[in-house]
């Protein structure tokens, strides 16, 4: 009798020790299929391919990176926007009615072609010093508006144009843009 029931202790424990693998190697299966679509999921990026922004730029129409406008007289052709961020955020002082702010500033340059690009790469450090003397001229009271800061950029795309066209004899940069605005 009793080797009875030692055998039927170690059937019940044989069968028992069976569910708990089961059940442990399903646990770890479904951890690891969680993990995975939780890399998946994680690990795509939501940032476009050269390639998509291109092609998003052209409207589908071919491999072209070139645009071309029509004006009253002809055609000219513009070359794909490119932006050049500007190596360090500007900060400085501005004198207001109350009391004097502090502004930084973070700019990029909206060029057209690799080639306007690489010039404006090379006349960083006139650009920059452009931009200061622009930047010191204004006021705190004019910068607290959207329309003092629109003014500001328009200004300083004014600037650096009249600047570069004297070197370069074209027009380089088309436009600045603030990326970054902060008044204290």
């Amino acid at each position: 009798m009793a080797d009875d029931k030692e055998e039927e202790l170690e059937l019940d424990n044989a069968g028992g020790g069976k569910k708990k693998l089961i059940i442990i190697i399903a646990a770890v299966v479904l951890l690891a299929a969680a993990g995975a679509g939780a890399f998946l999921f994680m690990g795509g990026s939501d940032e476009p391919t050269p390639e998509q922004i291109e092609a998003a730029l052209n409207g589908g129409e071919g491999d072209s990176a070139e645009a071309t406008v029509s004006s009253g007289s002809g055609s000219a052709e513009i070359g794909t926007a490119i932006y050049v961020p500007m190596p360090r955020p500007f900060r400085f002082n501005v004198p207001g009615a109350a009391r004097d702010r502090f502004v930084e500033i973070r700019v990029q340059l909206l060029v057209r072609g690799g080639d306007d690009e690489e010039t404006a790469k090379i006349h960083i450090p006139l650009i920059e010093s452009t931009l200061l003397g622009v930047f010191s001229q204004a006021n705190a009271d004019d910068l607290a508006t959207s329309a003092g800061k629109v003014s500001l950029k328009q200004k300083a795309s004014t600037e650096i144009q009249t600047v570069l066209m004297d070197i370069e004899d074209k027009k380089i940069v088309e436009e600045v843009l603030f990326t970054g605005f902060v008044m204290q």
